[in-house]
């Protein structure tokens, strides 16, 4: 049996060949070309690159399947647990887009809270001669900023933080040991207490609509809700529905429940920035990531580990 490695997903072509000088390769060109497959081909799958996407039901279709290799930081659309329960290694992308990531935070907290979008077109439509100059905005220094979720990426958010002069608050499951930043155990208290919610929390049924009615009510008229986690840790009806009445002040979005789809009644609020879901989306940092979904699969095949295995598998690691 010539064993391989199946490849799902708009990987870089430098990937693929990287990929190619090491394994045997197997191309998918979409999702559901996998249903295509006899159970000869599928039972030639020993790992699997993908963009976030192994279901349960596509881990069992591969018999000898050793690795998953997952493009992205989050893989809530991966069955990890699932792949862990029959032995299987599930591995991410996380560490090398910290930095982007933290840097589109920041890019929606000053564009939101300067109404950099609203004033470009502002003067665009010729407006600033006509009208005279835009109304005052608010700036973020001395502001108390609450992240929601502290990992590697909220850690460089609260990084960049200090740098503009912003007091950092943050809520997840648990306190963290040995840092500087004030701990919420209850969400809806980081919410009262905060100027800037920032949500950076991982997708999934745990967080599913975390940031809800009442955590978006507890921010206030005055408050800024920005999101670069998952659409879905928001409640995006409860946040659209206190946009338009004013009991949220404003938004920096960067995903949504339904991508790509996202609410039309946003696109005429002065007061929300949108984006495409592009955190990570530079030249520079998806040529990393891509580049450590080859790595992680070589180095499960040439050490039992690869570089970042998800929590679910850690138990799998050769030695552990």
């Amino acid at each position: 049996m010539s064993e391989e490695i199946f490849v799902a997903g708009p990987f870089f072509p430098r990937t693929v060949e990287a990929l190619k000088s090491r394994f045997p390769v197997r191309l998918l060109d979409s999702r559901d070309a996998i249903n295509s497959l006899s159970e000869e081909d599928l039972s030639k799958a020993m790992g699997f690159a993908t963009f976030g996407w192994a279901p349960a039901e596509v881990i069992d279709k591969m018999p000898n399947l050793k690795i998953v290799s997952s493009f992205g930081v989050g893989y809530d659309g991966v069955a990890a647990a699932h792949a862990a329960k029959k032995g299987i290694m599930v591995s991410h992308t996380p560490d090398v887009l910290n930095d982007e990531v933290a840097n589109t935070v920041m890019a929606l907290i000053l564009s939101t809270s300067r109404r950099v979008v609203a004033y470009d077109k502002y003067v665009r439509a010729g407006r600033w001669p006509k009208e005279g100059d835009a109304p005052l905005t608010r700036g973020i220094g001395g502001k108390t900023v609450g992240i929601v979720g502290l990992g590697r990426i909220g850690e460089a958010v609260a990084e960049k933080l200090s740098v503009f002069h912003c007091d950092v608050a943050y809520h997840s499951r648990n306190e963290k040991p040995g840092v500087p930043y004030r701990y919420f155990a209850s969400l809806v208290d980081l919410a009262t207490n905060a100027d800037i919610l920032v949500v950076i929390t991982p997708g999934g049924p745990a967080t599913n609509k975390l940031v809800n009615k009442d955590v978006i009510e507890a921010l206030g008229p005055e408050g800024m809700l920005v999101n670069v986690s998952r659409g879905t840790v928001v409640d995006e009806e409860a946040m659209v529905a206190a946009l338009q009445d004013g009991r949220l002040g404003s938004a920096g979005l960067d995903v949504f429940e339904n991508e790509p789809q996202v609410p039309e009644v946003l696109f005429a609020m002065d007061n929300v920035v949108l984006t495409p879901h592009i955190g990570s989306a530079t030249e520079e940092t998806r040529n990393a990531m891509n580049d450590r979904v080859v790595e992680n699969l070589i180095s499960y095949f040439d050490t039992g580990s690869p570089v970042n295995p998800v929590p679910e598998c850690a138990g799998l690691i050769t030695g552990n």
